[in-house]
Order: structure tokens, then C-alpha cells, then sequence
């Protein structure tokens, strides 16, 4: 099959899809020739993808931690434009603090988007995937999930605990043909990724990637053995073969997408 065919009369759901990931994720999944609703909580990137691919994508506006929200436009999709095939959890925030600074709010922020906001939308899709027999959901996770991070204590625990709650979902609906994969990448060249880079670099965008690459023994990171940093793009791939009929067999797998970061620790 052409690979502009590969998911031709298939619906998706991606969240987060206004910038970064989840806007590479929407492109990779619309040139495959599923239809996707769009979603984000700022309105202003996927109105774009909407404009961009009239008729081929829906942008919606979703506050991923409203539950209420959120079963209201699963069901609202469902109606206009058919079951959804694939889900794809990609909103995500990252609050950068050591654990003795962190205030509460930040904590409960993280969770309630990386965390709640993947329970939400794997829970309004899956139900009906099960009752039908069949869908793909990929949750965009992290590898600071498997391999501790300073500074980001919140944003890693909340990736872990959708890691895991992914897996959960993943037996539970095995049987009634549904898969749930997660898709953990490394340092990606995203609005997130830059907003790590302090003012200190001041000699620009990439002195600071280099030194990513090259790692830093004194916060205990290992560098890139790639020798590179992500796009979008890379982790996009990674997200739209899990979702397909090539990854049928594949479920409940973390698919690390970091350059071989984490050295698979």
C-alpha cells in the first residue's frame, strides 16, 4: 500500500497538536490520509493545520484535564465524522524545579495534564474502541519516565505514572483487539526543549544543543550517542507506525525515541 494510504478512511484524535510533537504527529498521521481532529487548549496552531489541510483536518479547541470536556468531543467526533480508529496523547506540560522548591501547584499541574489528561482521553476512547473491536492509542511519553532527571521530578513522575497507566489499559482492552502503545522520546528540538536553555546561553540555540548532545556530568546526564537532537518529525514516525497495521502485533511496548540517551537504563 502507498504510503499516503496507509491509514486512508481512518479517524484520529491527537491532543496537543498546536506546536512541537503533536503538530508533527497530526501532519504525519493527515499524510497517511487518516482524517484527524486536532486539538489543543490554545486554538491558534491547529486553526492553522486546519486551514492548511481543509477538509482532511478538524481543529477543536480541549482542555484535556475537564473530563467532562473531553467525553463531550469524543462523542461529539464519533457523531460528525465516524468511530475513531486512533487516539494519540500527546498534551503535555513541563514545570522545571528541584523537589525541595516545587510548589504544590506545580505538582498538581503536571499531573493534571500529563497524567489526568491521558486518563481522560484514553478512557472516552478506548470504551467505545473495546465495544467495536479494534483502535490503536499512543500516548507520547518521555524517557526521564525511566531514567531519574534533575530538576524535573514532577514532570518525570507524571510520565512514568501515563507509562504505566497505558500499559494497564493496554491488557485490559487486549482482548478486544485495541492496542496502547507509548512512544518516550529524548531531548526534541520543541518550544519545551528550548525553554530549558536559560540565558546563559547566550552564544544561541545550537551551542546549547551541543551541549545536550555532548551530556553533563555534573546534573548526571548522559549525552546522545547519535549525536543529535530530535525533531518533531523523528518522534511523529515513531507515533504513525505504532498506530498503523504494521505495529498490529505490537502492544503495551515503550518505544524510547532518544538517540540512545538513556543507554535503555
Amino acid at each position: 500500500m502507498p504510503a499516503d494510504q496507509e491509514l486512508a478512511g481512518r479517524t484520529a484524535l491527537v491532543t496537543g497538536a498546536g506546536r512541537g510533537i503533536g503538530e508533527a504527529v497530526a501532519r504525519a498521521l493527515v499524510a497517511r490520509g487518516a482524517r484527524v481532529v486536532a486539538t489543543d487548549l490554545a486554538p491558534e496552531g491547529v486553526g492553522k493545520l486546519a486551514q492548511e489541510y481543509a477538509g482532511r483536518l478538524t481543529a477543536r479547541t480541549l482542555d484535556v484535564t475537564d473530563a467532562g470536556a473531553v467525553e463531550a468531543l469524543v462523542a461529539e467526533t464519533e457523531d460528525t465524522l465516524g468511530p475513531l480508529d486512533i487516539t494519540v496523547n500527546v498534551a503535555g506540560i513541563l514545570r522545571s524545579s528541584s523537589v525541595v522548591e516545587l510548589t504544590d501547584e506545580d505538582w498538581a499541574a503536571t499531573f493534571d495534564v500529563n497524567t489526568h489528561g491521558v486518563f481522560h482521553v484514553s478512557r472516552a476512547v478506548a470504551r467505545r474502541m473495546a465495544e467495536r473491536g479494534s483502535g490503536s492509542v499512543v500516548t507520547v511519553a518521555s524517557n526521564a519516565a525511566g531514567v531519574p532527571r534533575m530538576g524535573m521530578s514532577a514532570y518525570a513522575a507524571s510520565k512514568a505514572a501515563a507509562v504505566m497507566f497505558t500499559k494497564c489499559l493496554g491488557l485490559e482492552v487486549a482482548a478486544r483487539g485495541v492496542r496502547c502503545n507509548t512512544v518516550s522520546p529524548g531531548s526534541t528540538l520543541t518550544d519545551m526543549q528550548r525553554a530549558l536553555w536559560t540565558a546563559s546561553d547566550a552564544e544561541g540555540e545550537e551551542a546549547a544543543a551541543r551541549r545536550v548532545v555532548a551530556g553533563d556530568l555534573a546534573t548526571h546526564r548522559t549525552g546522545i550517542p547519535l549525536g543529535r537532537i530530535a525533531d518533531p518529525d523523528d518522534i511523529a514516525e515513531a507515533v504513525a507506525f505504532l498506530a498503523s497495521d504494521r505495529a498490529r502485533h505490537i502492544t503495551m511496548h515503550d518505544l524510547y525515541v532518544d538517540g540512545g540517551a538513556t543507554l535503555r537504563a
